[in-house]
């Protein structure tokens, strides 16, 4: 049996989110201008003895409309992609996964490549099915769940139908 560390009461600072979105943007400049061969692997927590792989996650601003991008782990599950509304097992779903509820249809970029994708959030059985794979990749998402009331949405990414060719 694996003991759940206590959570810190760091992740309540105010600073927290501060320092996130400000290395989350450098993670997303760097991945990009590189093709992800930086910033492609995450290499802290969990990660560090076993590196998870990373992509870029495009959402649109439910009330603004503007697009943002976040880094995130992911594992595929044949055709998809699967990544986790985890927030470090904050209280609140994050503000990507709440956009991406308003605006399922986004893009996202693995490696080189970007790509059209239709997010839709796993249901219980597929929940179910993901999230022991989801902690094989990366352990700490166990933590998170433990440190958190809330059950850390599970989001499925499937590849949008390419348009017919004329």
């Amino acid at each position: 049996m694996t003991t759940i560390p206590p959570r810190p009461a760091q992740l309540d600072s105010p600073v927290l989110p501060k320092i996130f979105k400000y290395v989350g943007r450098a993670q997303v400049w760097i991945y990009r201008r590189t093709g992800g061969r930086i910033g492609g692997k995450w290499r802290i927590g969990a990660g560090f003895r076993k590196p998870v792989p990373t992509l870029l996650l495009e959402h649109r601003g439910r009330k603004t409309a503007t697009v943002y991008t976040v880094p995130l782990l992911y594992i595929s599950d044949g055709p998809d992609t699967v990544v986790v509304a985890s927030q470090g097992g904050l209280p609140k779903h994050p503000q990507w996964y709440r956009n991406l509820v308003a605006h399922p249809d986004t893009h996202i970029q693995i490696g080189p490549r970007r790509f059209a994708v239709h997010a839709v959030t796993a249901d219980p059985e597929q929940r179910a099915r993901l999230w022991p794979r989801l902690v094989a990749a990366y352990a700490d998402f166990d933590t998170y769940q433990a440190w958190t009331e809330r059950e850390i949405p599970v989001v499925i990414l499937t590849p949008a139908a390419a348009p017919p060719s004329r």
